[in-house]
């Protein structure tokens, strides 16, 4: 891989991380338009990686909320009467709404590194969780808001967020839509998906650094991988700051058309034999 294609992929996965329509599956279709095997080892570790860019990008943006969220965790930890603080609670519910994407992502690694990277499966879940979202998004009430977000609404959301191991569906996709069909308002719903995303993404990196280091340097290599992590940084500040902006005043459903148009095509492609799957 050369320092071009870093920098394009580190811009594809940093404008598309936090938008609905799946930054893996974005970079599992150009990696393969590219020429790479989408199930080598290698490949499926700088995917992985990159994404760090993005959580620092998040941590950046949502500084002061980390912050205040962080500190009051801290006193609630020490002071009961801390613990119905609005911080506190809102910052265990994402400690708990992290939990079952770590469980269910090593417990199938291998199955989502391989398998599940076909583009048949990205296709499919492009068009298939279309319909969720369009359902959510048509009968969200949106009545509920930051200060009303409990574990319990977490705990399923991140329960729905394991959907998005399957490359296609969308991390943001998936939480944006269980977070709308429990009642909470959009631009909320999105804040919470960005705070969800630090420990899944952190973790899948941290993973591929510890077992593929070795693959990374001989293969891929670091250079063009910490190019890519760089970029991806820079575009996913911009991202974010776009998208909260956008959901503040419009629905989901030009995220939902464009997932459509993407899948349709994807298929269309494998179909008529233009790209294989793997």
């Amino acid at each position: 891989m050369n320092i071009v294609e870093a920098v394009f992929l580190g811009a594809v996965e940093g404008l598309t991380e936090f938008l609905p329509v799946s930054s893996t599956g974005h970079l599992t279709i150009i990696e393969k338009l590219l020429g790479y095997s989408i199930d080598d080892p290698d490949i499926t570790a700088f995917t992985a990686i990159i994404q760090v860019g993005a959580v620092f990008a998040t941590l950046l943006y949502l500084r002061h909320d980390f912050r205040r969220i962080i500190a009051a965790l801290a006193r609630g930890v020490t002071r009961p009467e801390y613990r119905d603080h609005p911080d506190f609670r809102f910052g265990v519910a994402v400690i708990v709404g992290s939990i079952p994407i770590g469980i269910v992502g090593l417990l199938f690694k291998d199955q989502i590194e391989t398998t599940l990277r076909s583009l048949w499966f990205v296709g499919t879940a492009l068009i298939g969780w279309s319909a969720v979202m369009g359902y959510a998004d048509r009968v969200a009430t949106q009545k509920r808001h930051e200060d009303d977000v409990t574990w319990k609404d977490t705990l399923v959301i991140g329960v729905v967020q394991c959907m998005a191991l399957i490359p296609g569906i969308s991390r943001s996709g998936s939480t944006m839509s269980a977070g709308l069909l429990r009642g909470i308002d959009r631009v909320t719903v999105t804040r919470l998906s960005f705070f969800l995303s630090i420990p899944a993404l952190f973790a899948a990196a941290l993973l591929q650094v510890v077992t593929e280091s070795s693959n990374i340097e001989q293969g891929v290599g670091w250079t063009v991988t910490i190019t890519a992590t760089v970029v991806s940084f820079v575009t996913a500040y911009f991202a974010i700051a776009w998208l909260l902006k956008f959901v503040a005043r419009h629905s989901y459903s030009v995220f939902i058309y464009y997932r459509l148009a993407l899948g349709s095509v994807i298929l269309f492609l494998l179909a008529t034999g233009i790209i294989s799957a793997t």
